[in-house]
């Protein structure tokens, strides 16, 4: 190949790949678990989506609950990790996994694709402050890929409307903010323009009884808190069981690992001190 035309190749691969995510190494276990989920979801393919969803999630049942998996990296990277999850990378992974089993192309390349659209803002890893670190955010980027539908407010939601500013009032709790001033001052301008939406709609902790039986299985749940500049705590996926029961799968830091848990999704929210409610999301 000629110099020219290799410098060429490679400046189109860095415009479509950025080099953050053309240098992310793939641990074996990662590699392993990857191929055994595969392996798996093979027969499911054809299944409607929330079957694909919900096998894709009882797969990670029993993975150890690992909080800042994220964060380890000063720079931002693309994280593959599925051995050990928290709330979060729990729901992005499932949600990953099952768009690429669905839509036939289960490769690591896909996978790490998805993972970028659906973590980052536009799609794009660029820095820190272009990953999604707020629910409502994640959730309001997604809908707008067409991968989610918020249907709290049809669900008699209410709205929310006080300011999320959680991470720039608290620099210090984060290090890739506790010394970047400029990176802390993206990370404000995004919470502006969330602000400036207006806010979210979410169900609230008292009706979530009544509307159990239209909140689908599998949909996404985020549980809206009470704590000031911030809009959720914790995540997870609906998840009817046998009995008919709305409960919840999701990778708990009680019991530390992915689990369905025991309790109803209601009883659930009613059961934490802050918890207001919850966003729903239907996976499309």
């Amino acid at each position: 190949m000629k110099l020219t035309n290799y410098f060429l190749l490679t400046a189109i691969l860095l415009l479509l790949f950025p080099k953050n995510i053309v240098s992310q190494t793939v641990a074996d276990i990662d590699q392993q678990l990857f191929n055994k989920y595969a392996e798996q979801i093979a027969p499911y393919q054809s299944e409607p989506l929330e079957t694909i969803l919900e096998q894709t999630a009882l797969f990670f049942l029993g993975t150890p609950y690992v909080a800042s998996t994220l964060d380890k990296n000063m720079e931002e990277q693309l994280v593959v990790n599925i051995h050990e999850l928290d709330c979060f990378t729990f729901v992005e992974n499932v949600l990953a996994l099952s768009s690429i089993a669905r839509h036939n192309k289960l490769s690591l390349d896909y996978f790490m694709e998805k993972l970028t659209e659906i973590r980052y803002r536009n799609s794009q890893l660029t820095d820190y402050a272009s990953r999604l670190h707020y629910t409502s955010d994640w959730m309001f980027e997604n809908a707008k890929k067409g991968l989610l539908q918020n249907i709290s407010e049809e669900l008699s939601g209410v709205k929310e409307t006080k300011r999320i500013n959680f991470m720039s009032n608290h620099q210090t709790a984060y290090k890739q903010l506790a010394s970047d001033e400029a990176m802390l001052e993206k990370i404000a301008q995004q919470e502006d323009i969330m602000n400036n939406r207006g806010g979210f709609y979410y169900l609230p902790k008292e009706q979530i009884a009544k509307q159990a039986k239209d909140i689908p299985h599998m949909a996404i749940v985020g549980f809206v808190t009470a704590i000031d500049g911030l809009d959720t705590t914790h995540v997870g996926f609906a998840y009817r069981k046998k009995n008919g029961e709305l409960g919840f799968i999701h990778a708990s830091s009680v019991q530390m690992e992915v689990v369905i848990d025991t309790m109803s999704l209601s009883d659930y929210c009613h059961s934490q001190k802050n918890c207001k409610g919850i966003i729903v999301a239907r996976v499309l």
